[in-house]
């Protein structure tokens, strides 16, 4: 890795008078695969199609493959892969025919090979002839990977890519990425999924337009200063309701027959929980904290930016 391939600062965007991106800062190394998580709404969306060069920033600045991405931006988009979270391609067309049209646009030559290739790569030389739209999601999302990269992108920007799809299919999915990576390719990808947040090399957190934590998943769990416990028996709905609002609980979340119990203070998490167990005949017990309970930590201490 030599430097970084997007690095923005103060990117902000308005629709009206909402606020949806607001001075967001971010960096993303060469040959890095960056996690975008946030929930719904978040301004992930946003924030990418400013950095692809599809939006003209309210404020900030910054560069994208060494481009200002306010001057620059047809030059990002030719060297920018971005894949939408929607199928948008011609459902009938085969998958071949889209595969030409794409590679037209793009004005590459030549084209037939280049259409064979990607094909060939992207393990789709079997269906080229099937129509797109009788396509299941799996196949669909692995077209538009194809699409995505067969005009040789330095820079791949994937915005949920894997919503809808199985779990086998996510996770070759997630193989393809990481060989791309492995080849130099830069990826920034938003998700939902806590064990795609985890296959990536870092992770950014955005909640209703505002960046709130970035770094590795090992930092981004430490920083957030969080303990978890674990409670197990046959009346842990009883314990359940004596934790509610107990000081030091801050969630609660049960996981089939056990109960995770997360809060910031560690001390008076540690007696509520105890007592709790004791009340009602459980065990409870110290327990690792996942990034999911890190996330849905961040949220909650975050305002809704469309209230």
């Amino acid at each position: 890795m030599n430097g970084n391939a997007i690095t923005v600062t103060g990117l902000t965007k308005r629709f009206g008078d909402k606020t949806v991106v607001n001075d967001v800062s971010l960096s993303v190394r060469k040959g890095e695969i960056m996690g975008f998580l946030g929930p719904n709404g978040s301004g992930k969306t946003t924030t990418i199609r400013m950095m692809c060069g599809l939006l003209e920033p309210d404020a900030g600045d910054g560069s994208v493959l060494g481009q200002d991405i306010r001057r620059n931006r047809r030059a990002i988009k030719r060297r920018v892969g971005y894949m939408t979270q929607r199928f948008s391609f011609y459902e009938d067309l085969t998958i071949a025919e889209n595969l030409h049209f794409v590679a037209g646009l793009y004005g590459m030559k030549p084209k037939r090979q280049v259409v064979r290739d990607t094909l060939e790569d992207l393990g789709l030389s079997s269906r080229k002839d099937q129509l797109a739209g009788k396509l299941s999601g799996g196949w669909k999302q692995r077209l538009a990977l194809a699409a995505c990269i067969m005009h040789k992108p330095d820079l791949l920007m994937l915005d949920e890519p894997t919503a809808g799809v199985d779990p086998k299919a996510r996770r070759e999915f997630w193989d393809e990425i990481h060989t791309l990576a492995n080849d130099g390719l830069t990826v920034l990808v938003s998700t939902h999924y806590m064990d795609e947040a985890e296959r990536c090399h870092r992770i950014a957190y955005i909640s209703y337009g505002h960046l709130i934590a970035q770094g590795t998943v090992a930092e981004v769990l430490r920083n957030a200063n969080l303990t978890t416990m674990i409670v197990t028996g046959d009346q842990v709905s009883e314990a359940a309701k004596a934790l509610k609002n107990a000081p030091g609980v801050d969630q609660i979340a049960p996981f089939g027959a056990t109960l995770h119990v997360v809060g910031r203070d560690a001390v008076a998490l540690k007696t509520s929980v105890e007592a709790a167990a004791k009340r009602t005949g459980c065990i409870a017990g110290p327990a690792e904290t996942s990034l999911e309970d890190v996330f849905i930590q961040l949220m909650g201490g975050s305002e809704d930016n469309m209230q």
